[in-house]
């Protein structure tokens, strides 16, 4: 990755190299058949367009999806939409995305993710919350880059609709009854994502000193996620180490409750698919089977 995200040599150069070695075989990744049993639930540390000037990153993403049946559909829940009440998407082809970044070269501006028309999944998000809450439609809203950046790496075809949700708050209760909702949408081939990071701090660019604090949050949390422990991932501000440094703010960490709360059993132990420090924070990256 070049040493300065916001003025790369050849802006996202690493994403083109990726789609010129594996769009030509696209086609062969295996569909998802009820026989293959629920799709996983997913917690992604998405990353912004420097993302897409890192090779190893990339190239972690696509791998790993590659490791799993490709989704009938996605539902993602990102750290970069909060809204009450619960709002998804506008799920036509072809919606433009949503560049909620600035300062970054104009390539990643004109970046396009074009998934097709997931209308029939968003009367199937809604007819699975109808019972507990209303949920808006937010016409002409796409994809954001918590949302679009991870996807573009793992189905670089753009060939799986895809919605995404709003956080419905920023409580980690919250997103765990909202991810406990999405969980039968799993058995139908659904892939279920949170988007964020699992540490989240600007000022370790700063002072590089910090990063010990954030290497043991993401212990912590490794260590909560492999227990079982949901009470302690819920009240992470006061039992996990240095929260305040790692998460100035709870958007990046509580989609993370999303994904547990869609796990087939409470408090099923994950797998880590990527474990990494980039720029000085963790973007492990989980899978619930």
């Amino acid at each position: 990755m070049t040493a300065d995200p916001f003025n790369p040599a050849t802006p996202a150069g690493a994403y083109d190299a990726l789609l010129a070695e594996v769009l030509p075989r696209a086609g062969d990744h295996r569909p998802w058949e009820p026989a293959d049993g629920a799709m996983p639930a997913l917690f992604v540390s998405h990353g912004a367009p420097p993302t897409l000037d890192d090779p190893t990153w990339l190239r972690d993403l696509y791998d790993w999806a590659r490791r799993m049946p490709r989704p009938r559909a996605i539902v993602v829940v990102s750290a970069h939409w909060e809204n009450a009440p619960l709002a998804i998407s506008a799920p036509e082809a072809g919606t433009p995305l949503y560049y909620d970044f600035g300062g970054f070269h104009r390539r990643y501006y004109e970046l396009q993710y074009r998934t097709p028309d997931a209308t029939a999944l968003a009367h199937r998000v809604a007819g699975s919350l109808a019972d507990t809450t209303p949920l808006h439609q937010h016409v002409g809203r796409g994809l954001d880059h918590g949302a679009f950046i991870p996807l573009m790496a793992m189905y670089p075809a753009a060939d799986v609709p895809v919605v995404q949700l709003s956080m419905p708050s920023l409580e980690p209760e919250a997103l765990l009854a909202l991810g406990e909702r999405l969980r039968s949408l799993r058995a139908e081939g659904v892939l279920v994502m949170g988007s964020g990071f699992m540490t989240h701090s600007f000022d370790v660019f700063r002072n590089p000193q910090l990063g010990a604090h954030l290497e043991a949050f993401d212990t912590w949390a490794a260590d909560a996620l492999a227990r079982g422990d949901v009470d302690a991932l819920t009240d992470y501000r006061t039992k996990a180490p240095a929260a305040r440094i790692a998460h100035p703010t709870a958007d990046h960490f509580v989609p993370l409750l999303l994904t547990v709360g869609a796990g087939t059993h409470p408090g099923e132990a994950p797998t880590t698919a990527i474990e990494r420090m980039v720029f000085g924070n963790s973007i492990r990256s989980l899978q619930v089977a």
